[in-house]
């Protein structure tokens, strides 16, 4: 309440109009769609059917075709004559506004870029705790260049330089710039998990026969994931808000699309009001999966 009173104060101030009519089209919106005659023909015959209208057109050969457009669309009547390529009316249908989009495109750039980036994680993460120098110095080389580095300077990198020489496109530019960046994170969230579980675990795998590889893979991780699952959760809702500097690349998702919709209609804070909205409608099921999933495995001990 207190910050719908500030809201309401500050916009005050300024004399802003709210318009909230404006934002359903850009959810979604009825799209028209022209119907042409395909030759030089006459209007034979013209039914009412509700709300559209089926219209025979008969050309100079006696060839018929038949459009139903929106009756208050209709642009001829019966026995009018209909050059080729006129428009005789409108189909409307439902279609997906701006912001639906986007926020669809925000939601499998996310899936795709966490599911590569917890895989890459996973995997540096167990080589940055190898025994091998080469794994492990790789491994740290990649995760300390991509954490010291914004994200922004990566997505250009890899999109510009990259993706101009293997000619990638944006679409997979932005993924894997994503997932590489989400993988070091990870991988450093996995390290820390694996180290937190006490050595006497392994040692009492490797007593029952275990090797190295079956020990980490039924006895540590198992372990591991538990504690490392709250930090994993707020990588990949970090994750899901960091999507919005592929915008940079001409990616449109769900900050793109509301900066596109108010060029449109002028409802600066109505429009990002909704794509706020939106990034929680994503992030919020996914700390309360999260949630679940702990207290879960909590009870599982």
């Amino acid at each position: 309440m207190l910050i719908g009173l500030a809201l309401w104060y500050s916009t005050s101030l300024i004399s802003y109009e709210w318009r909230w009519n404006r934002v359903p089209q850009y959810f979604a919106y009825q799209a028209e769609e022209p119907l042409r005659a395909d030759s030089i023909s006459r209007v034979e015959k013209v039914e009412d059917q509700g709300g559209n209208a089926r219209v025979t057109l008969v050309d100079e050969e006696g060839k018929q075709q038949v459009l139903t457009v929106a009756a208050d669309s209709l642009q001829f009547s019966e026995n009018d004559d209909v050059a080729e390529g006129d428009v005789v009316g409108v189909t409307r249908h439902w279609a997906a506004g701006p912001l639906a989009w986007g926020l669809w495109t925000t939601v499998w750039i996310s899936f795709v870029s966490g599911a590569f980036g917890l895989f890459i994680g996973l995997f540096t993460g167990l080589c940055r705790l190898s025994k091998n120098p080469t794994l492990h110095d790789l491994s740290t080389l990649y995760v300390e260049l991509v954490r010291g580095t914004p994200l922004l300077v990566q997505i250009f990198i890899f999109y510009f330089f990259i993706g101009t020489v293997l000619n990638l496109s944006r679409e997979f530019a932005g993924v894997a710039a994503l997932a590489l960046f989400t993988g070091a994170y990870v991988a450093e969230i996995v390290r820390a998990g694996v180290q937190s579980i006490a050595r006497g675990q392994d040692e009492a795998a490797r007593s029952l026969g275990l090797n190295a590889a079956q020990s980490m893979r039924h006895v540590i991780l198992p372990q591991a994931f538990k504690r490392v699952l709250p930090p994993l959760a707020g990588q990949f809702i970090s994750l899901v808000k960091d999507t919005s500097l592929v915008s940079v690349i001409a990616i449109t998702e769900l900050t793109k699309s509301g900066r596109e919709a108010i060029t449109t209609s002028f409802s600066t804070f109505e429009i990002w009001f909704c794509v706020a909205a939106l990034y929680l409608v994503i992030n919020l099921p996914l700390s309360h999966i999260a949630g679940r999933l702990e207290r879960r495995l909590g009870q599982s001990d």
